[in-house]
């Protein structure tokens, strides 16, 4: 187990989200949106400090979402989301500047970026209860983009690979999913079955443009797949994957390599053959002392191949590196 956060962090301290520069494999760049704040590592996982020092905050800086920027190696843009805003830094979480959303203030719940943000410059988050915004100037400001969203707790967001073309993306809520096509002008509800809801997770193919492949995950009846852009719904492997799917991690090269990793609430499944069959992805650290350990997050950031990091935050407080 890698844990290097001090002991007085660790109780009630979850791993909300988990993000990496591209440049991992060289730079190791990580980071931890933890219940304590916001935690970097430069080693790949191995070793971590608080990334809030310059902010001078009474207290903890509970942060529930981050992501890095598509061009982190270049542009160092990371954005981390807080109770009432988000913050954004573009020195590698040294120095950070806060955008307040609107009172009452929101809580956020995922972070999504547009994978041309070099050009677009947007990024969106998904609240609690204040539904989706927008930000189209590199985070600094927001506005709520939420004509047709008829639920407003969103869960998860998913953003098409070639959003730049394409303009869709996914919000994940407490009743389903809806789709946007227009950038998040506005959103449709999905054809998703509601008695299967809430969405936790979602992810897209990153051939998505071609094969319409996306994969949900949801609190209480397992993974759900769809191949034809969210129209109808099929549950691959429901005899296994029957748990709390937290999160959902495709292979960088899918569907040419087929992989999808699944995080229940005490589990790791991997499917090799996009969610026909199922095996573990291996106990190690995960179970310790005989006793399974409650998992919050995951990060695969160089894929699902043999011998790939994993980094695994657990509800407990720690990051484990697989």
């Amino acid at each position: 187990m890698v844990d290097n956060v001090s002991e007085e962090t660790q109780t009630q301290d979850l791993v909300y989200a988990l993000a990496a520069s591209p440049g991992f494999a060289q730079d190791g760049v990580c980071f931890a949106a933890r219940g304590s704040g916001l935690y970097r590592s430069d080693d790949g996982g191995t070793t971590w400090h608080p990334a809030y020092g310059s902010l001078n905050t009474e207290g903890a800086l509970a942060t529930t979402a981050v992501l890095v920027s598509p061009e982190f190696e270049s542009d160092q843009s990371v954005f981390a989301g807080v109770h009432g805003g988000i913050l954004r830094s573009v020195d590698g979480g040294e120095t950070w500047n806060a955008a307040i959303l609107r009172s009452p203030p929101p809580i956020i719940s995922t972070l999504a970026v547009s994978p041309d943000f070099v050009r677009d410059g947007t990024l969106f988050a998904g609240t609690v209860e204040d539904g989706v915004f927008r930000s189209a100037d590199r985070g600094s400001r927001w506005s709520a983009w939420n004509f047709g969203l008829l639920d407003l707790s969103v869960i998860s967001l998913a953003i098409s690979p070639r959003f730049a073309a394409d303009e869709t993306l996914f919000a994940g809520t407490e009743t389903g999913i809806f789709r946007s096509t227009n950038g998040g002008r506005a959103w449709r509800e999905v054809s998703f079955p509601t008695e299967f809801a809430p969405v936790l997770s979602l992810v897209l193919s990153p051939n998505y443009e071609s094969d319409g492949v996306l994969f949900a995950g949801t609190e209480s009846c397992g993974l759900f797949r769809s191949d034809d852009r969210g129209d109808t719904w099929t549950r691959p492997g429901e005899d296994v994957v029957d748990d709390i799917v937290n999160a959902i991690v495709l292979s960088p090269a899918f569907p040419a390599s087929p992989d999808v990793l699944v995080m229940l609430s005490t589990a790791l499944l991997i499917s090799r053959d996009g969610g026909q069959s199922w095996s573990d992805w291996g106990s190690g650290p995960i179970s310790e002392g005989g006793d399974d350990r409650a998992l919050a997050s995951i990060l695969a950031p160089q894929g699902l191949d043999t011998g790939a990091p994993l980094l695994v935050g657990l509800v407990e407080g720690g990051v484990l590196r697989l």
